[in-house]
């Protein structure tokens, strides 16, 4: 196997990898996936592997990404293809005309396209549960199994699983960051007009963010060189670690239930960077802390905007079809004042640049979720339960998602049974090089568990 998608390519550059056969292996694997795909593109990811093998051969590959399989969460229209959301009530709904901008822009690059992966109905759930298409789970033992984190469940399973190296996912309260702390990935919530978001279907506008989930964050940088239009043979090289600086807020973060595994991972994190040189400074983030007291206290804007583009089905015979625990979390915003939802716009406003005088060119690190992936079982067993696991599991990347800050989930350790902890590097809105390039630097220690 290849150790990420970059790797992938340089197997095809030597002629030790073909993308036909490749692809072909990609299938056989996610046919051993359950619920990991809602549908494959098989006939289309044939042709575009045919062709980059025939390019790779003549030694003119598109990209440094040619060949290499991706997946895209279900939101994602791709040409000839249902966009079901995670949900039954759309199953039967007309096939895309087009592909969505970023898979266009990622087919141009000569990446190979095999299918579009689950998620929580309509991208509504930090945990991943799907009643209508399965859940996706990575090799869990019967009666062990964990949630897979949301909503872009299918396409954190697919990379984690080794279906594909790279799988594109939605965030907007947490659900590419989530997933991939879940499993063991890196994961990229861009800042939410830094890539074109034509062609994916909506959970709410305003706070919607695109990204990849994937093995390396220089395969991260790769698709991000390629969507934003960088020339490709210049991907940006790490900052020097030594004088990055890095803010940690431990008054924050004594007053959350972090598991041990996650506090101590993420200590140790801190201890492994300061000796090589980064600057840890632990001081308040005042605006983020008073962006999670906001949610906490006032509500989340994106539950209304989420209502009001549902309200239709809600109010039809068809909301019988939804996944109870979508619906409820759909109704409950049916009465959310109007004057809350402009007070935390506003606020979100005010406070995005607060963050930015706040660090002053530092990045805010903290864990991506206060706890490992949760037993599944209960879950579905008890609906107060998985609502208060489902706010537990956003509770520390709501609040990047109201001040659009850009972040990077790594993983950075396991607990005491293997399941993955991982930490967030989040820099304010718009600043998305400077935070790439510091992952990058970070990450090796990071990961050096």
């Amino acid at each position: 196997m290849y150790s990420d998608a970059l790797a992938l390519a340089q197997l095809y550059a030597t002629g030790k990898a073909d993308p036909v056969e490749i692809v072909e292996s990609t299938f056989e694997r996610a046919d051993k996936s359950p619920a990991t795909f809602i549908s494959m593109s098989r006939d289309r990811a044939r042709r575009e592997a045919l062709a980059s093998r025939a390019r790779w051969q003549a030694g003119e590959p598109l990209s440094p990404l040619d060949g290499v399989p991706t997946a895209w969460k279900d939101l994602f229209d791709m040409s000839g293809c249902i966009t079901t959301a995670g949900a039954k009530v759309r199953k039967h709904a007309a096939a895309a005309s087009e592909d969505a901008v970023l898979v266009a822009i990622l087919s141009r690059a000569g990446m190979v396209n095999v299918g579009k992966t689950n998620l929580s109905e309509f991208a509504y759930s930090g945990l991943g549960l799907n009643p209508h298409f399965g859940t996706p789970l990575q090799g869990a033992e019967p009666g062990n199994e964990r949630a897979p984190g949301g909503s872009s469940s299918g396409s954190a399973i697919a990379v984690a699983a080794d279906i594909v190296p790279i799988a594109m996912g939605t965030d907007t309260a947490g659900s590419i960051r989530v997933p991939a702390a879940f499993n063991g990935l890196v994961g990229y919530r861009s800042s939410r007009l830094r890539y074109p978001s034509d062609g994916v279907y909506p959970l709410a506008r305003s706070l919607d963010s695109l990204g990849p989930l994937a093995k390396s964050v220089r395969d991260v940088i790769c698709i991000d060189n390629l969507l934003v239009g960088s020339a490709w043979g210049s991907a940006h090289p790490s900052l020097p670690l030594r004088g990055i600086r890095l803010r940690v807020d431990s008054q924050l973060l004594a007053n959350l239930q972090l598991e041990p595994a996650v506090r101590t991972n993420l200590t140790n994190a801190l201890l492994r960077l300061e000796r090589a040189g980064a600057v840890i400074e632990d001081r308040p983030v005042a605006a983020f802390a008073r962006a999670m007291e906001l949610i906490e206290t006032v509500g989340w804007p994106g539950s209304a905007e989420a209502f009001c583009l549902h309200q239709a089905l809600l109010d039809s015979p068809d909301a019988e079809q939804l996944d109870p625990r979508v619906r409820r979390r759909l109704e409950a915003a049916r009465d959310f004042p109007a004057f809350k939802q402009i007070r935390l716009y506003q606020a979100s406003e005010r406070l995005r640049a607060e963050l930015a005088a706040e660090l002053d060119g530092a990045l805010l690190i903290t864990p991506t979720v206060a706890h490992v992936a949760p037993l599944m079982a209960a879950l579905l067993l008890d609906d107060d339960l998985f609502a208060k696991t489902n706010l537990a599991t956003l509770r520390l990347t709501m609040p990047g998602s109201l001040l659009d800050m850009p972040g990077v989930a790594l993983p950075n350790g396991t607990d005491a049974t293997g399941l993955p902890t991982s930490l967030l590097l989040s820099a304010p809105s718009g600043q998305d090089d400077y935070l790439l390039r510091a992952a990058l630097a970070i990450e090796p220690l990071v990961r050096a568990a």
